[in-house]
């Protein structure tokens, strides 16, 4: 899971800026804001400078108790 959508909304960056700044199309980036595919962490690094944030702005960590058996 990300946060790029709660991040493009706080900064006001509209994801068709985005998708052209990273030379994505539009549905490519929309699937990353609505988290129905996670961009490949060289994208993930590349998103965070364009917004100005830390890589670990834009994701959700899991919970130690979620990630235990």
């Amino acid at each position: 899971m990300n946060r790029i959508k709660e991040v493009l909304d706080k900064k006001g960056i509209k994801q068709t800026w985005l998708a052209d700044q990273l030379g994505k199309s539009y549905n490519m980036v929309n699937g990353y804001v609505k988290n129905r595919r996670q961009p490949k962490l060289e994208i993930l690094f590349e998103i965070a400078k364009l917004l100005d944030v830390g890589v670990k702005d834009l994701i959700i960590e899991e919970k130690k108790e979620d990630m235990q058996h």
